[in-house]
């Protein structure tokens, strides 16, 4: 088992995985540190499904065209989950009022099952896993995915994490500095150094693409990014939701 800090300052995404099992007991480590994730109220407001089924992975991997999701021994996927409270309140007889309608409640889901996963990264980094989060899962065809998932009203997708033995072991990406990262007390005003910091960091990781291993490009990190936001305006997450059960009105 990896020290504290090994697991969290020198994590990566791996993506290619070797075809041997996950030994049980280190998915069961896995499932623990998940169950004992800090959410909202202590609500819980997330559930896993997790895959080892190799026909539904290539299905979902037919959608994504993300090959660690055929190739990972083990898939993730954690959702926000308003459904199993749902049910116990009706047996109960306790009137469960129309939080999934509030962006309150939409958010804490994500919420929980995000640090979930975070969870999920942290006890597989220290038990020597490659690991890699999968956010197109959420946005690929989210009706489609639900379908493949089986998914209730109340619960959707918010992101993928596939697991499995490493085959590589990739560079340690660039992160922004700690200077645009940690704000004392109020949110930094000096804009101009702000943006100058944030101008070097965007060099760095041009730097980082075009001299990596593996595979590399001319990727800046503004442009990159904002040009996910620009294709990722065409999105119909809304919709989905609304499908799902959460019909957000505030």
């Amino acid at each position: 088992m990896k020290d504290v800090k090994e697991t969290l300052l020198e994590r990566t995404s791996v993506r290619r995985y070797e075809r041997e099992a996950i030994p049980a007991e280190t998915m069961e480590f896995i499932f623990r540190a998940v169950e004992n994730t800090p959410t909202s109220y202590n609500g819980q407001q997330f559930s896993v499904i997790d895959i080892d089924d190799q026909e539904l992975k290539l299905k979902l991997y037919e959608l994504t065209n993300q090959k660690q999701i055929k190739t990972c021994n083990r898939l993730l996927i954690f959702c926000s989950d308003y459904n199993k409270i749902s049910l116990l309140a009706k047996r109960k007889g306790v009137d469960m009022p129309p939080f999934t309608n509030t962006m309150d409640g939409v958010t804490i889901g994500i919420i929980d099952a995000s640090l979930a996963m975070m969870s999920a990264v942290v006890a597989a980094q220290a038990a020597g896993l490659g690991n890699n989060c999968i956010g197109y899962l959420r946005t690929v065809d989210p009706a489609k995915v639900a379908e493949l998932l089986k998914l209730p009203r109340g619960v959707f997708v918010v992101c993928g994490l596939a697991l499995g033995i490493p085959r590589e072991q990739p560079d340690l990406k660039p992160k922004q500095p700690t200077s645009t990262v940690f704000f004392r007390n109020e949110y930094r005003h000096d804009t101009e150094a702000l943006t100058d910091e944030l101008a070097e960091y965007d060099r760095t990781v041009q730097q980082y693409n075009r001299t990596r291993s593996g595979g590399t490009t001319d990727n800046d990190w503004c442009a990159h990014i904002i040009d996910y936001y620009r294709h990722a305006m065409d999105y119909r997450i809304l919709d989905y939701l609304k499908a799902q059960g959460y019909d957000i009105t505030h």
